[in-house]
């Protein structure tokens, strides 16, 4: 999702979304569940949120959606999951990649058209969007939204005027889009799954009693009680309608893997598992090959909450110097890797994290993180912890430098912003003021994950399909 605040592209941030959808076959309201599922999609996107419903046994097509600014539970109070009444929806949680943080960017999106009703959430990012946004509006299309996700939609629409079934209208439409992407969409009777075919974005299968459910995670599962079924394929459409069964439909397309690596090392929730992977495991053996590649003399082995916990664990399990907490979470703020801007990123590292001094005065310290993209955070923990006495800060991170820009959804930025692009390790050490650094060698990388083929241009620039040539805020400044 890539638009600009002088025409359609932004040049802000890349995001990573959460998706949800639930297909109750006996009728029962659904909202309640979507606003569960997106609670433990919360750590996906912080900016906004949204929830469309229909009901397939009432009028074909009127679908009921509310959609706000800020957390799940500040946009949804019960009163307003009250009136989203319906046994059939979709709910999303955003943090944005493309488009200004307006409430008109949020989703679902929710077309009304010739052939009925349309919702759609989308996870990921289209490396053609400001190319096909520009086809349809040459043929008389209207945007609404500045996000690429209404180009996946407006495309569905139109197909769907000359298909039989809305699936049909979907596999037309993913041969012209290309890009990473995870979707859920609810027609009049039927809930869809959609995976791009890298696999780059997570979506995974549930069921409750008579309910089918689809997730970007499987902790979304596990929070409003249903049973893990599978992921979906990369390629494979999924739907659900009313006779309960499970349809599968793969794209007519043969492209090599690549799982997203930044889901093991930062994004999912540490009680996920995506392609049958555990992201817990996957974070204990990073960290213990970072223990391997980078020993030291040390006391103790602490995590920067809460995503270098897993793996401060395994590089403390590996090297046998004892696990610590050296810092106390304010679980009421949110996360500093995807606020807006780098201001509120800075500010509120000081505010979400406190140095527990009994733990850490006197000792010499390794600090596991998950990646270091300007520096500015890790350098203010650095300092945090030598105030609080620790002799020595030894940091360890669970992946390679950053020196790539990400297309994909990922909020990885432009290179003039990622330190590493034009820093040394040794430099970067110095600036952040560590005793030593460590970064994941990236041969090593795969060992997290076993044989999954995964992406990892971010920090090699191989990437799995073609991009623009040159870095993305570059052509939305020219």
């Amino acid at each position: 999702m890539q638009p600009s605040s002088n025409n359609c592209y932004d040049t802000g941030l890349r995001e990573e979304c959460g998706v949800f959808g639930i297909y109750d076959l006996d009728g029962a309201d659904v909202s309640p569940s979507i606003y569960y599922g997106l609670s433990a999609l919360q750590h996906r996107g912080q900016e906004s949120c949204g929830i469309a419903v229909s009901d397939t046994s009432g009028p074909k097509g009127h679908v009921k959606s509310y959609k706000g600014l800020g957390l799940v539970n500040e946009v949804f109070k019960e009163s307003k999951l009250e009136e989203l009444s319906g046994n059939i929806g979709i709910g999303h949680v955003r943090y944005s990649t493309t488009g200004s943080t307006t409430v008109e960017n949020a989703q679902p999106l929710v077309l009304n058209y010739l052939k009925g009703s349309l919702a759609l959430a989308h996870n990921g990012n289209l490396v053609n969007a400001m190319e096909l946004r520009e086809q349809m509006e040459n043929t008389g299309a209207i945007f609404h939204t500045s996000i690429d996700s209404e180009i996946i939609a407006y495309g569905i629409a139109r197909e769907r005027v000359h298909s039989k079934t809305v699936e049909e209208a979907i596999l037309r439409t993913v041969k012209e889009i290309r890009g990473a992407y995870a979707l859920v969409i609810m027609s009049p009777r039927k809930l869809i799954g959609v995976r791009d075919p890298y696999g780059l974005k997570p979506l995974c299968i549930g069921k409750r009693d008579n309910a089918w459910v689809l997730a970007s995670e499987s902790c979304a599962l596990t929070s409003i009680g249903a049973e893990f079924v599978r992921d979906v394929a990369p390629g494979e459409i999924v739907t659900f309608d009313k006779t309960g069964n499970l349809k599968s439909e793969f794209m007519p397309v043969d492209v090599k893997k690549a799982h997203c690596i930044f889901e093991y090392i930062y994004f999912a929730r540490l009680d996920s598992k995506i392609d049958n992977i555990s992201v817990y495991e996957a974070r204990i053996r990073g960290g213990a090959t970072l223990a391997k590649t980078y020993p030291v003399d040390a006391d103790l082995v602490c995590g920067v909450p809460d995503s270098g916990l897993a793996s401060a664990k395994g590089y403390s399990e590996e090297s046998g110097i004892p696990f610590g907490l050296a810092f106390h979470k304010n679980s009421y703020v949110g996360r500093t890797f995807i606020k807006p801007t780098q201001k509120e990123r800075e500010s509120s590292v000081k505010i979400k994290l406190s140095v527990l001094e009994s733990v850490v005065k006197g000792k010499r310290i390794v600090l596991v993180d998950d990646s270091i993209v300007r520096g500015t955070t890790i350098s203010n923990l650095i300092t945090m912890l030598r105030k609080a006495g620790a002799t020595e800060v030894h940091v360890r991170i669970s992946s390679p430098p950053f020196l790539y820009p990400c297309y994909f959804g990922t909020d990885v930025p432009s290179n003039k912003q990622l330190i590493a692009s034009s820093h040394s390790t040794e430099e970067i050490r110095q600036q952040i003021g560590a005793d030593s650094l460590g970064y994941m060698p990236i041969e090593e990388l795969q060992n997290m994950v076993g044989d999954l083929p995964i992406c990892r241009a971010c920090f090699d620039s191989h990437y799995p399909m073609e991009v623009p040539k040159q870095d993305i805020s570059a052509l939305l400044e020219s």
